[in-house]
């Protein structure tokens, strides 16, 4: 419950449930990024979204994070109808519920590994004598305590994307939201970081995952497709695969798409 607002309930073990969802972007012409979206994650989901760039994958990932708001249709959060709440609601329903993982990293330079996680528990409101004993604890979870006092630069890819995970669960979010989190590294750290996932996936964490690669989209238990705006669910043994010129599977090898 946020502010005295409760939704119907979602579905069974819902978490988040997008009906007839469309985002319309005004212009000439306008630009239909979500074409009614039907959409159901639950509490112990871990899903993969996979389309070409520019067929909707962001607007999509933006609106299950409650970054934006859909021109049409309705998104349930918790059994919350995020419809009628304020956006200062919003922005505490997802600072609480929801961690964000980046290709990039988005780690600030001039702050340590512990540094850069319990400043986003002070966007979170956690009081200031938990924050670093969270943040040490979150390091600790992924597997780099060690590195609590390095800064960015001193990290290597595989260690960053770790602090950067280390900081979206430091705050014990329900939902884990990761936009190509592999994209910036080699094949041996990608397959490290998706063990992570996979291990806070069993510990409770809802995943949900944008990718490229095929090695990553099938890590999850369900996997999406998006196509021109238009989402669909499409099991990852039936789908079919592009072939190389050699007659060879690409992203049975784990290159991307």
């Amino acid at each position: 419950m946020i502010g005295g607002l409760r939704g119907a309930a979602a579905s069974k073990n819902g978490l988040v449930v997008l009906s007839a969802v469309e985002r319309t972007y005004q212009g000439i012409p306008p630009v239909h990024a979500l074409r009614s979206a039907n959409l159901s994650i639950g509490r112990e989901d871990y899903v993969s979204l996979s389309g070409r760039s520019g067929s909707g994958k962001s607007t999509l990932l933006n609106l299950i994070g409650l970054l934006d708001k859909p021109t049409a249709g309705s998104i349930m959060f918790n059994g919350i109808d995020t419809s009628v709440i304020t956006d200062r609601q919003a922005s505490v329903l997802r600072s609480k519920n929801i961690g964000f993982v980046f290709q990039s990293f988005n780690l600030l330079p001039n702050r340590t590994a512990s540094e850069n996680i319990a400043l986003a528990l002070l966007y979170q409101k956690v009081p200031k004598s938990s924050r670093m004993i969270l943040a040490q604890r979150a390091l600790d979870r992924v597997g780099v305590l060690d590195r609590a006092g390095a800064f960015p630069g001193q990290l290597s890819g595989g260690e960053k994307q770790r602090v950067a995970i280390a900081r979206a669960v430091a705050g014990q979010p329900a939902l884990l939201l990761c936009d190509e989190p592999t994209g910036n590294l080699d094949t041996s750290t990608t397959r490290n970081v998706l063990d992570l996932l996979d291990s806070l996936h069993e510990e409770g964490i809802a995943v949900v995952i944008v990718t490229h690669d095929f090695e990553v989209a099938e890590r999850a238990r369900r996997h999406f497709v998006m196509t021109d705006g238009v989402i669909s669910e499409q099991p990852l043994m039936t789908r079919h695969e592009p072939q190389d010129h050699d007659g060879s599977n690409s992203c049975a090898q784990g290159r991307p798409q």
